[in-house]
């Protein structure tokens, strides 16, 4: 353990609870919402609305991630399915969805046809993006994002955020300087309204917003619900400097923490519904995260994921020692291609 950790561990942030000395005066709807509700896509005044970094836009506290790993629905079910979803977001007032791969981006793009206003759309066309070495180059970057937003019918994209690897490092810095190039493009194209990347890699991230801070305006990266921010050299010290919005993927730790198969009709249903809740109330405590953004597969989930926003906000000794748990069980049971989310512990 480095000292950062023992420090932690001393320090305990009240039972693990509290990220930030503000977060305890954050609630539900307060604190974060602009001015006039009315330049809020999908506003419900049940939801909480966060400032995405420097963009002047507002987004909910939980967004829609763009997986869908345990809908089974196939063809028009699906097609039905990932409306409907949209739909009951839309009511509750999550005004965001992170696509990530052409396959995602095309499913939502058909789902908000007539309704484009309604959602910020973050767009990654990931086939065509920073994973592939010969897609590595400005030219071949902003060729990918105008062939996406083609073949969706998209004159633009809310936020275009390049799928790095998940060891962004492994790029060269002539590699990042491409991409980086690219997205300051696009942007001035109008062909995205703000731009910034996908990563793993921590130290990588810190490395990439010091020398761009001028580009970036948003990035996904992991942050579970058992994750802890670092007392000292914490990459959220970068990101508040540069006031980047962060939207935290798998806040469920890629399903581990659940015990049912995610339907409405499961016998674990009810139990793991309540175990989403606190994963978003625990994640909601860390003003650094924009937004959590779980995939949601069903207008249960949605309402769930809605639900916690309004709940109360801190958890106690006995929600804490419950989430522990659960992580314990859970990530006993990580694939060993998700064994790197026990990386994740401490941010």
């Amino acid at each position: 353990m480095d000292e950062n950790r023992k420090d932690l561990s001393r320090r305990q942030f009240l039972g693990r609870g509290v990220m930030a000395a503000g977060a305890a005066g954050l609630a539900a709807g307060k604190g974060f919402a602009q001015e006039d509700p009315s330049k809020i896509p999908s506003y419900n005044k049940d939801m909480e609305y966060r400032p995405l970094g420097k963009t002047g836009l507002y987004v909910s506290a939980v967004c829609l991630g763009g997986h869908w790993k345990r809908l089974k629905a196939r063809g028009d079910d699906f097609n039905k399915n990932r409306y409907d979803v949209l739909t009951r977001c839309m009511e509750r007032g999550i005004n965001y969805i992170d696509a990530c791969w052409d396959n995602e981006v095309r499913a939502y793009s058909r789902a908000l046809k007539g309704r484009r206003d309604k959602m910020y759309l973050g767009f990654s066309w990931g086939v065509g993006e920073m994973r592939f070495a010969d897609s590595r180059t400005e030219t071949k970057l902003l060729a990918t994002l105008e062939k996406g937003l083609k073949e969706c019918g998209e004159e633009y994209t809310d936020l275009w955020r390049i799928t790095m690897h998940e060891k962004s490092s492994d790029h060269t810095d002539a590699e990042v300087e491409e991409m980086m190039k690219a997205l300051a493009k696009a942007k001035k194209q109008g062909k995205a309204r703000f731009v910034g990347f996908s990563s793993h890699d921590r130290p990588h991230i810190k490395k990439m917003l010091e020398t761009y801070a001028e580009v970036v305006d948003a990035i996904c990266t992991p942050y579970t619900a058992n994750s802890k921010t670092l007392p000292k050299d914490s990459v959220f010290e970068t990101i508040s400097k540069n006031k980047v919005g962060v939207f935290g993927i798998k806040p469920f730790s890629s399903n581990a923490i659940f015990k049912g198969s995610g339907q409405p009709d499961d016998p674990k249903a009810e139990e793991d519904s309540k175990t989403a809740r606190l994963a978003l109330r625990y994640i909601l405590n860390n003003p650094a995260i924009t937004a959590p953004i779980p995939g949601l597969i069903s207008m249960e989930q949605v309402d769930n994921a809605a639900l916690a926003v309004r709940e109360r906000r801190e958890l106690d000794k006995a929600e804490l020692k419950r989430l522990e748990e659960i992580h314990k069980e859970g990530w006993a049971k990580l694939p060993p291609d998700y064994q790197w989310l026990k990386d994740w512990e401490y941010v």
